[in-house]
């Protein structure tokens, strides 16, 4: 016990004095998981409206009607430009699309609307880089000109004339029940059209069709600490930078046995009165000391800094224990498996990457295709980032990350297993 504890104390006052070491493994996963939870939300909530173009070439007062409910809209920032800026707009990302309302718009809006002409055509120029956004502004479109366009045709000073030139029309079309049927509609809305209406304003149109609903949004996390939604970015930002960092620390400390395999320094060791699993044993429990102090630290970052709420520290610290356990049996299979410090830095750095994609650290795992998601639960860092999710913005107890630590400790004896069986076999 004696040796353990001083290989152990050795390991912890080599780490403390190397500043690289402390810049890798503190440092950068602040700087970059405040960064990546700024991108992905966090900071200030204004400025999130869709940036677009707007090309107006008709001049009806559909269409001006139809511009202004754009622009009044909070989830859009519209800039009206004509077709050459338009296109340069969205072609060099400072509008993310951009909408193009022809010529003769109105008066031809106006006369499909029944099916007695042909529909005009709105052109939509978007970035393909943000396909989602098409659909999200095709929506919004929709809506101003279904309502501009019922309300002219319902109310409006052209609609009476329209749907008279319709009616007129009808008149080419073979005499059957559905003619009959649309001369009733058309001449219904004209007689409505003739009456007085009963706002205040003399004149003022008659409105159009609207929503027939409303949405209440309630977002369903913590709630508590978290802000008025309940979510911060920071809080998955930090979970997979922190697991991503102590990884790569795990590479260095798996090389560092590796140079000591190769330098002498291994067999002096063992030649002292230390067994080959006291020495890995102290190894790994320096390791995961110091990956539990690194994770303890970069949330208490997150928590001053950027208000990230952690709704059950016994549940945080049990996920921060077992993933650092993960991170010093991975450490200690590089070290194993690893032929040379340079060969074994460069796949493990490969496993790593593989393992933080695949894992959510990156972005979240919800957006993955389905058979990713389900292969992704064979990475430890999927379960770790999910039990930190858990236990910060999602605000659950212990008792939900349980499942995560159990994976977490699964992967650290079979790493550990592994690595034992190898450094056995070549010491045999």
């Amino acid at each position: 016990m004696t040796a353990f504890l001083a290989l152990v104390r050795k390991d912890l006052y080599l780490f403390l004095h190397d500043r690289r070491a402390l810049l890798m493994s503190l440092a950068l996963p602040i700087v970059i998981a405040s960064f990546f939870g700024f991108l992905f939300g966090g900071g200030e909530k204004q400025g999130s409206a869709i940036e677009i173009a707007l090309v107006l070439n008709d001049s009806s007062k559909a269409a001006s009607d139809v511009a202004a409910g754009l622009k009044g809209d909070a989830s859009l920032a519209v800039a009206q430009m004509n077709m050459d800026e338009a296109r340069q707009a969205v072609r060099t990302g400072k509008r993310k699309a951009a909408i193009v309302i022809p010529a003769g718009f109105g008066n031809a809006a106006g006369q499909a609307l029944f099916g007695a002409g042909d529909k005009p055509e709105i052109a939509l120029l978007y970035d393909p880089s943000q396909p989602a956004v098409l659909s999200m502004v095709k929506g919004m479109l929709t809506q101003q000109v279904m309502q501009v366009v019922s309300g002219e045709m319902f109310g409006g000073p052209g609609g009476r004339e329209v749907n008279e030139r319709n009616l007129h029309a009808l008149e080419a079309r073979p005499q059957d029940a559905e003619t009959a049927a649309l001369r009733g509609v058309l001449e219904s809305v004209i007689t409505y059209q003739s009456l007085p209406a009963k706002d205040e304003q003399a004149g003022a149109a008659k409105a159009g069709l609207t929503m027939p609903f409303t949405t209440r949004d309630e977002a369903l996390a913590s709630g508590s600490g978290n802000g008025p939604q309940g979510y911060n970015p920071f809080a998955h930002a930090f979970a997979g930078m922190g697991v991503q960092f102590l990884l790569f620390m795990g590479i260095e400390m798996g090389t560092a046995l590796l140079h000591a395999r190769h330098s002498g320094v291994w067999n002096r060791l063992l030649a002292a009165p230390v067994s080959l699993s006291t020495l890995l044993l102290a190894r790994a429990a320096s390791s995961a000391l110091i990956a539990f102090a690194i994770l303890c630290l970069i949330f208490l970052f997150a928590v001053l800094v950027f208000g990230v709420h952690i709704s059950s520290f016994g549940g945080f610290a049990g996920i921060a224990l077992c993933f650092a356990l993960v991170t010093a049996s991975f450490g200690v299979l590089v070290a194993a498996f690893g032929k040379t410090p340079e060969v074994a830095r460069k796949m493990a750095m490969f496993a790593t990457l593989l393992m933080v994609m695949i894992g959510g650290a990156w972005v979240p795992s919800f957006m993955f295709p389905a058979w990713l998601q389900q292969a992704s639960l064979a990475m430890p860092t999927r379960w770790a980032v999910e039990g930190f999710d858990a236990v910060t913005w999602r605000g659950m107890d212990m008792s939900a990350v349980l499942p995560a630590m159990g994976a977490q400790l699964g992967f650290a004896l079979l790493f550990a297993a592994l690595a034992v069986w190898r450094f056995r076999k070549m010491e045999g």
